[in-house]
This record gives C-alpha cells, sequence and structure tokens, in this order.
C-alpha cells in the first residue's frame, strides 16, 4: 500500500530534496505540498493523505496550530514535525497539538522516509539524537496544573511502571530488559495502555505520564 503524503515546509528548497528521495520510493508518494500551516490544513482536509511532514516555523500559521487543527479534525492524518530543534518550544507545542513524530533537518533522507513508514502504520518516534533531550526538558518543566493520577486508576501496577518506563524515553527493547520481560511483552503492555489511557501513540503515552506525575525532573 502506498503511503499519501504532503509536504509542509516554507523553504522550497527543503520540499524538493524531500520530493526527490520519495520520487525513487516505491511505497511513498506526495499528494501536495504547502508552504504555510493554513495550505498544510487545507489540503489534509481535500486529499486525506497518510502523513503529514509538517515544518514548525512558518509565516502565516504555524506548524504547531497547523498540526492541532489536523490531529483534531475527522480524518485519520498523522503528522511527522521536522524541525532544526534550536527553539525548545515549538517542539513541545507540537507534542501537545498530537505530532507522531520528531525528526531533525539534518537526518539521513532514508532515516526520514523511515520514520514516515513507522508513522503511518501507526507508531509514533522520536529522532534518536533528540528524545533524551526532549524527554528531559519536557518533565523539567513545572505541571501546568496538579498531577491528574485519576486517569490512571484502570491501569495495573505493572502497566504503570511500563508507562513511567516510556515516560522516561525508553524504548520497548530497554523497558523488556529494565523488567525482566520478553521484548514481545513489552509490546502487549503497551498495546493495553494505548487503549485503557486513549491515547493516540506513544507520545502521548510520555505527555501522560508526565502529566500524571510518574516522570519526575531528576529523570
Amino acid at each position: 500500500m502506498t503511503i499519501r503524503v504532503v509536504l509542509t515546509d516554507d523553504q522550497p528548497l527543503v520540499r524538493a530534496a524531500l520530493q526527490m528521495v520519495i520520487t525513487d520510493t516505491a511505497d511513498i508518494e506526495v499528494v501536495g505540498e504547502a508552504g504555510d500551516g493554513a495550505e498544510a490544513v487545507r489540503l489534509t482536509e481535500e486529499l486525506a493523505p497518510d502523513v503529514v511532514v509538517m515544518d514548525l516555523r512558518m509565516p502565516g500559521m504555524d506548524g504547531i496550530e497547523a498540526t492541532r487543527l489536523i490531529t483534531t479534525g475527522t480524518g485519520s492524518t498523522r503528522v511527522v514535525v521536522l524541525t532544526t530543534f534550536d527553539d525548545d518550544d515549538y517542539v513541545y507545542g507540537a507534542l501537545h497539538a498530537g505530532a507522531s513524530g520528531f525528526l531533525v533537518k539534518d537526518m539521513a533522507l532514508d532515516d526520514i522516509l523511515a520514520a514516515v513508514r513507522i508513522v503511518a502504520a501507526g507508531d509514533a518516534l522520536i529522532a534518536p539524537a533528540v528524545t533524551r533531550r526532549l524527554i528531559k526538558e519536557f518533565t523539567a518543566r513545572p505541571a501546568a496544573s496538579p498531577p491528574r493520577r485519576s486517569k490512571l486508576d484502570g491501569i495495573t501496577a505493572r502497566e504503570r511502571e511500563v508507562l513511567t518506563l516510556v515516560g522516561r524515553g525508553l524504548s520497548n527493547t530497554e523497558i523488556a530488559g529494565e523488567l525482566s520481560i520478553s521484548i514481545a511483552t513489552a509490546k502487549t503492555y503497551l498495546t493495553r495502555l494505548l487503549a485503557k489511557l486513549h491515547a493516540r501513540d506513544r507520545v502521548q503515552l510520555v505527555i501522560l505520564a508526565y502529566e500524571a506525575g510518574l516522570v519526575a525532573p531528576s529523570h
């Protein structure tokens, strides 16, 4: 099945570079290009792509607002943020807005394509180069509201342990090692957490772990 993508960036050269490499990729197709957030939202409504590759800083409507409008809409389009990561506030905003992936523009193009495939398949991805920094900075910020533990009332003690490790940025392999369980079991727990907490993906689980107070700033 071909993954249908909309590229959003106010720099035509960035879009051209991505378009060029995607042209040689059998399973990904660019169905539209946008130079700002408003155009990305319009194209998403019109074309219903599987994934929008989204720049954050753009004139007019920025990538954060566009991501929020796309992910709260009626469709199933997912957003991958492509950033220079020189302004953390933009990344945190995109995290809350519902982005499923965070990539940096200096990543190899093949890695960006791999990330598009992962997100299109329903998972979430944060580039290895930014994962630990993102989690550390995000959890070090004071909570905007008191921890909402009531959201976690329906999960088991073991699921709470898994959620805490997800919140600390551990991969499924690392979670399995930490809890002395198989990787398949770790994936099963993750699937249960997504269902019980009505979370869209792994990124939203990170937010829930932070807001529930499971992840301390010291991490």
